[in-house]
């Protein structure tokens, strides 16, 4: 049976995985600040059991220790952990510097803690899966996204560098970036959301790719494939295509 660790996984794409990876056979720890949401989550389980609650705060380090401490005594080892944690501002047109460092102190040191106390015992066992999610608004810079599309491009660097310095341990980094998603982030934005998907159809894609080699787990296709042409654009002609989208 794998064991597996979903750190954001009260709502949306983390809640879903939850459901799949139950119905798959895992043992499921589901983590997130909201104990109402994980028990409900663990008592709807399809497989009574399989799905664990154990709460969690990632701005806070002493939550984040606590939480790991109770997975690994539940939990022998560890095949899958997801770092799904995510908080979402649309910038405005003033920068508030509070909103940018909430987010920051979520979406990015919020998965540094969790690193911290994940990879020592995987990479002593020498196997396992680290699964961050990012956001392909993390490939270049998008309007309204200065608050968030930084911290999921920082994300991207250090699944990238950590992949790399990694790779002689045994433990697999690996990155998810989805598109549009419908959760109560994405139910924020007031503009067009192109080929917007529900959780659960992310949650499939993502099961779906878990026994593959590769490294990053993007979706939908037409979108992750228009915003990777627009990232080898040169910076000026890119400017100006972003400018004339927003007006």
């Amino acid at each position: 049976m794998p064991h597996t660790w979903i750190v954001g996984a009260s709502t949306g794409i983390g809640a879903a995985l939850a459901y799949k990876l139950a119905r798959a056979g895992h043992s499921v720890v589901v983590s997130a600040r909201s104990v109402d949401k994980l028990e409900t989550l663990a008592r709807e389980s399809p497989v009574p059991g399989a799905i664990i609650p154990v709460p969690i705060d990632v701005r806070d380090r002493s939550s984040v220790e606590a939480a790991a401490a109770t997975v690994f005594s539940r939990l022998p080892g560890l095949d899958y952990c997801f770092l799904n944690v995510g908080k979402y501002e649309l910038s405005r047109d003033l920068i508030d510097p509070r909103a940018y460092e909430e987010v920051t102190r979520v979406n990015y040191l919020g998965v540094i803690e969790c690193l911290a106390v994940v990879l020592p015992p995987m990479i002593q066992a020498g196997s396992g899966q680290v699964l961050i999610t990012a956001s392909i608004a993390g490939y270049r810079g998008l309007p309204k996204a200065g608050a968030y599309g930084p911290t999921k491009a920082a994300l991207i660097s250090l699944a990238e560098t950590l992949a790399v310095e990694l790779k002689p341990t045994g433990v697999r980094i690996r990155v998810i970036n989805p598109g549009f998603v419908r959760t109560p982030l994405t139910a924020k934005n007031r503009f067009p959301m192109p080929f917007l998907m529900e959780a659960d159809e992310a949650a499939r894609r993502i099961v779906r790719a878990l026994p593959r080699r590769s490294f990053e787990i993007a979706f939908p296709w037409p979108m992750v494939m228009s915003l990777k042409l627009l990232r080898i654009l040169p910076n000026r002609v890119y400017q100006s295509l972003m400018g004339k989208m927003g007006q």
